[in-house]
C-alpha cells in the first residue's frame, strides 16, 4: 500500500477516533447524574440559637429551573433556613451558590426542581426522587459535641430504637440519653427521668416502622406519682412540619408545671386549635390509654385496668378536625421535662408501660 493510502487511512481513523472521544463525553456529561459539593462549611454549633454564617458549594449538572435548598441540623431536627419565604438558593450559571444559615451540627443541601415544596423541619432528609435530584450532606467544622449511641430495643413483639442528644419537645430542650429506656425481665418498658435540677436527661423511644390506621394502646401502671413538671407522651408522627402543621396524634400525660392542672390530654396537632384538643383528670391506678385512627377521625379512649377491653371506660371522643391520613408516622413513646411550668422538677421520675398493642 502506498504511503499516501496510509496516511489517508490513518487520518481518517484519528477524525473518527475524536469524534466517538467527543460523542462519548458529551453523552457522559448528559447523562451524568447531578452533583452537590461544598467549598465553604460553618462551624458545627447549635448553641447559638440566632447565629449564621455563610455556606457555599457548586451543583454539577443542575439545569435552569432548579435550586438548592439548605438545611442545618439542631436539637435532633432539620429546619430549613432563613424562613418559609425565603426556602431557596438560586445556581449561578457557573454552578455555584452561597447563602446564609443557621448554625447547626450538620448542613446539608438538596438540588430541587422548580415545584418541590420542602419541608420546614424534618426529623430525616428527603431522598433523592420525587423533585430532589441530589442531596449532599456534611459535619459542621471544629469539635462537635459527641452524643450517646442509640439502642435498638424490643418491646411487645416490636423493634424500636431510641433518640439520642439533645431535641425540642413542647417548647423545652431535653437531652435524652438511651441509658434511661430499658425492658425488665418480665418485658415491661421502663422510661426515666433521671439527674439533677438543671442536669435532667429524658427517655424517648420510636417504633422502627409505619403502622397506618388502626387501633394503637398502651397499658400504663399508674403515674399519679410523676411531678407536675414530667411529661408522658404516647403519640403517632411522621417526623415532619412544625406546630402549625405537624401530623401528630397525642396522649399527653402531664399536669405542665401546674399543680392543679388535669393530668391527661388528647390532641390532633395543632394542639391550639379548640376543636383538636381534650383535657380531662384520671385517678391513680393502671389505664390502657389508646386511640382508633380511621379515615376522617380518632377515637381516643382511656379504659381502667389492664389491655383487655372489659374494664371502665374513663373517658372517650372523636375527633374529626386536622386528621392526618398515613404517611411514615410511627410510635414514640417519651418522659421529658416541661420547663415552661410554674413548679420546676425536684427528683427523679419514672414511668412502667407493660404493653403496647396495634390491632388494624
Amino acid at each position: 500500500m502506498s504511503r499516501p493510502h496510509i496516511l489517508a487511512r490513518t487520518a481518517t481513523f484519528s477524525v473518527l477516533l475524536v469524534c466517538l472521544v467527543l460523542s462519548a463525553c458529551h453523552s457522559s456529561s448528559r447523562n451524568s447524574a447531578p452533583r452537590i459539593v461544598f467549598s465553604r462549611i460553618p462551624a458545627a454549633d447549635q448553641e447559638s440559637r440566632d447565629k449564621t454564617d455563610v455556606i457555599e458549594g457548586r451543583a454539577t449538572g443542575a439545569r435552569p429551573g432548579q435550586r438548592i435548598v439548605l438545611y442545618a441540623k439542631r436539637n435532633g431536627r432539620w429546619s430549613v433556613y432563613p424562613g418559609s419565604d425565603q426556602q431557596f438558593t438560586n445556581i449561578e450559571r457557573n454552578g455555584r451558590w452561597k447563602n446564609s444559615t443557621q448554625m447547626g451540627l450538620q448542613y446539608a443541601a438538596l438540588l430541587v426542581d422548580s415545584a418541590y415544596n420542602p419541608p420546614e423541619q424534618t426529623e430525616a432528609l428527603p431522598a433523592v426522587g420525587n423533585g430532589v435530584l441530589a442531596l449532599a450532606v456534611t459535619d459542621g467544622t471544629g469539635t462537635a459535641p459527641v452524643f450517646p449511641s442509640p439502642k435498638t430495643l424490643n418491646f411487645s413483639g416490636y423493634e424500636w430504637t431510641t433518640s439520642t442528644g439533645p431535641i425540642f419537645h413542647a417548647g423545652s430542650r431535653n437531652f435524652y440519653d438511651p441509658a434511661n429506656v430499658w425492658t425488665d425481665q418480665s418485658g415491661a418498658l421502663h422510661l426515666r427521668i433521671s439527674g439533677s435540677p438543671g442536669k435532667w436527661t429524658a427517655a424517648e423511644l420510636k417504633l422502627t416502622r409505619s403502622l397506618g390506621y388502626g387501633t394503637y394502646s398502651f397499658e400504663v401502671r399508674d403515674v399519679s406519682h410523676l411531678e407536675p413538671s414530667a411529661v408522658l407522651t404516647l403519640i403517632a408522627w411522621d417526623g415532619i412540619g412544625t406546630a402549625r402543621n405537624r401530623r401528630e396524634l397525642d396522649v399527653e400525660l402531664s399536669r405542665w408545671g401546674y399543680l392543679d392542672n388535669d393530668n391527661v390530654h388528647y390532641v390532633v396537632q395543632p394542639y391550639y386549635v379548640p376543636a383538636n384538643i381534650l383535657r380531662f383528670r384520671v385517678p391513680a391506678g393502671v389505664f390502657t390509654y389508646a386511640f382508633r385512627w380511621e379515615p376522617g377521625q380518632v377515637t381516643f379512649s382511656t379504659v381502667a385496668g389492664g389491655n383487655t377491653g372489659a374494664g371502665r371506660v374513663i373517658n372517650q371522643h372523636v375527633f374529626t378536625s386536622s386528621v392526618p391520613p398515613p404517611e411514615g408516622e410511627s410510635v414514640r413513646i417519651a418522659l421529658y421535662v416541661f420547663l415552661s411550668g410554674q413548679i420546676p422538677l425536684e427528683h427523679e421520675n419514672e414511668v412502667i408501660i407493660d404493653k403496647f398493642e396495634y390491632l388494624p
